[in-house]
């Protein structure tokens, strides 16, 4: 087969999104498909000739640091993709180059799967601090967009019921995204390296470690695992907290600690390369997050894979993954955390069993799992007596799509100012 992903984040950014498609991308030419990721420009990127790596014109992205937003595209771009010739169309986002992936299934008649990563009624808050796009409308879009493809892609029930909450009406498959193991393992790195990173970082060799891996974003909330911090370091005054990422939150995260007078054991290492984040999972003595606003809970079965504990906030986005009291610990309420913490990181032996037993839980969520199942499902497609083309998204939908996709950045970036500044309508143009 040859296959067409289409994606508004892939590498060098890290995140739940890039990570799947790499993932999916692998698996599926190990099969010997042909896959083509088509996906925004980016300075940092690293590709090189890769030809299977289609990079599209785009502009920095305004609302959300760090990402980039495709332009209109020059008629060449279409030319190259119908010399691929695209048996099905895989779209991984609903906004610029999810369009532009649409725009290509529509019309030249080539079904379209949809992966519906993001929850976006729990994002809302980046633009214009949630007074110009409310969770009705982001639940509105997204119903749109799904309704438009063929089949849509889930990773969790969770996300399932939040479509059919919106009313999206195509069928639905839950299918869990695949944990590159290799990755992550603790035989890939030597314990030289690990000690010469912890050196690097200030670590002693027997410094508690608790590690978060992933986006320093407010959906994180990030703030109740800092909070939880105080109390743990009056009982392991050495103990370290480990942040890698980047994003938005990190000023305000570095303000928290101080304010908390925990700075002096926080650590931020900001952005590390992909190749490089196996490494620094296994710094940590347990990996802890506080996110509800999961849909896939990569970082937390990574960190699984990597054999450390995870204590994690309970919440049916991870139900695939954790199971309290086997492979991690889950809280309720924010006081618990602290003690669950200070329980992982001092019996050493219950620590060692969440480990193991997490370790085996990942082997049901191998690459190649993924990879079969997809595969399945796009062959069930395409071999389908009446394959089920996607269409038009609805009037109302379409018409906030291309609102944003085509009015320029600058434009739309005063419109959302004067919004804010000044709490006036914006107007209809």
């Amino acid at each position: 087969m040859n296959i067409g992903i289409f994606s508004d984040t892939y590498y060098p950014q890290l995140n739940g999104v890039g990570t799947s498609i790499h993932t999916l991308q692998k698996a599926l030419e190990a099969k010997g498909h042909n896959v083509y990721i088509f996906t925004p420009y980016d300075p940092k990127q690293n590709d090189g000739d890769n030809p299977h790596i289609i990079r599209l014109k785009s502009v920095p992205n305004l609302l959300v640091k760090g990402f980039r937003t495709c332009v209109a595209q020059p008629p060449s771009v279409l030319r190259k993709i119908d010399a691929l010739h695209l048996d099905l169309i895989h779209t991984q986002t609903e906004f610029s180059v999810g369009m532009l992936g649409k725009f290509v299934a529509v019309s030249r008649g080539i079904p379209m799967v949809h992966t519906y990563h993001t929850m976006y009624e729990d994002y809302v808050h980046y633009i214009a601090g949630g007074h110009l796009i409310t969770p009705k409308m982001a639940g509105d879009i997204s119903a749109a967009f799904c309704n438009a493809a063929s089949h849509v892609v889930v990773p969790t029930e969770k996300t399932r019921q939040l479509l059919l909450r919106y009313g999206v009406t195509k069928p639905i498959h839950t299918i869990p995204t695949g944990i590159d193991t290799e990755n992550f393992r603790k035989g890939r790195f030597s314990p030289e390296e690990i000690a010469d990173l912890r050196h690097t970082l200030g670590l002693e060799a027997e410094t508690p470690v608790v590690v978060y891996v992933g986006r320093l974003a407010k959906e994180k909330n990030l703030d109740m695992v800092f909070r939880a911090m105080p109390t743990l370091l009056q009982q392991l005054p050495d103990m370290k907290f480990l942040i890698v990422g980047w994003g938005p939150e990190r000023e305000h995260l570095e303000e928290l600690s101080a304010q908390l007078g925990i700075d002096a054991s926080v650590i931020f290492t900001g952005g590390v390369p992909w190749e490089e984040i196996g490494k620094y999972y296994q710094l940590g003595d347990v990996f802890c997050s506080a996110s509800v606003s999961e849909t896939q809970g990569l970082t937390f079965a990574e960190a699984m894979a990597a054999g450390v504990p995870v204590v994690a906030k309970k919440d049916p986005c991870i139900e695939n993954i954790v199971t309290d009291g086997k492979t991690g610990l889950l809280f309720e309420q924010e006081s618990d955390l602290p003690k669950l913490l200070y329980y992982i990181l001092t019996e050493k032996t219950f620590a060692a069993e969440l480990s193991q037993n997490g370790l085996s839980a990942m082997e049901e969520l191998s690459v190649e799992n993924f990879g079969n199942r997809l595969e399945r499902l796009y062959t069930s497609i395409l071999q389908s007596p009446e394959q089920p083309i996607p269409v038009a998204a609805p009037k109302v939908a379409l018409a906030w799509s291309i609102k944003f996709i085509s009015l320029p950045e600058k434009a739309l970036g005063r419109r959302i100012i004067k919004h804010v500044n000044k709490k006036e309508p914006i107007e209809k143009k």
